[in-house]
């Protein structure tokens, strides 16, 4: 028996999104119970840096790197995306000490869901959706039957089909409120 969308696409997605939560949760509680808290102060920067890398993929996309396959630099995006919200995550913590970081991390959560939803889910779900139709052509059933049979699968990829009028915009208000974030850091900073 074949498995549902959700099963086989939606599930893994939120599997990774609550991988990455909960590596985060894990993290911090290490670093308290190490007595390591000041570390999480700092992981910000290589969080940014590293974020910062995988907008390499941008560049490849619109051609400005001719190296390499614009798979494996999806590939190499992802992994930098996720290793980096991991350590501004981390860095973040659970504590509120100001609103700013706060809206930078939950713009951040908002695009990781988003590229997540782009990636991981539309494209898969896409061809998912065109290979049941084709199974269910091949078995002789009516178009109206076909229909009938993917009609939840196709509202889904419908909906997901928008996930770029998320992401850029949740891309660029996480980019203007991490720089606030780190302007007013270097101007508050105890340089003593």
């Amino acid at each position: 028996m074949e498995k549902s969308l959700f099963r086989k696409e939606v599930l893994p997605f939120f599997s990774q999104f609550t991988l990455l939560i909960v590596a985060t949760i894990i993290v911090d509680v290490m670093l308290h119970q190490l007595g390591l808290v000041w570390i999480g102060r700092y992981l910000g920067i290589p969080g940014t840096l590293i974020i910062l890398l995988s907008f390499l993929y941008s560049l490849r996309k619109r051609k400005k790197i001719q190296r390499g396959s614009p798979k494996k630099w999806m590939h190499f995006h992802e992994i930098c995306a996720w290793s980096g919200s991991l350590l501004i995550l981390v860095h973040g913590g659970i504590h509120f000490n100001a609103i700013l970081p706060w809206l930078a991390i939950i713009a951040m959560l908002v695009e990781i869901m988003s590229g997540l939803t782009g990636e991981f889910l539309l494209k898969r779900s896409q061809q998912r959706v065109s290979s049941r139709k084709k199974y269910f052509l091949q078995q002789g059933l009516s178009q109206e039957k076909i229909e009938n049979t993917i009609f939840w699968d196709a509202v889904a990829v419908d909906l997901m089909k928008k996930w770029r009028s998320v992401h850029l915009p949740i891309t660029l208000v996480f980019s203007v409120l991490s720089i606030i974030h780190i302007v007013t850091v270097f101007l508050f900073w105890e340089w003593k």
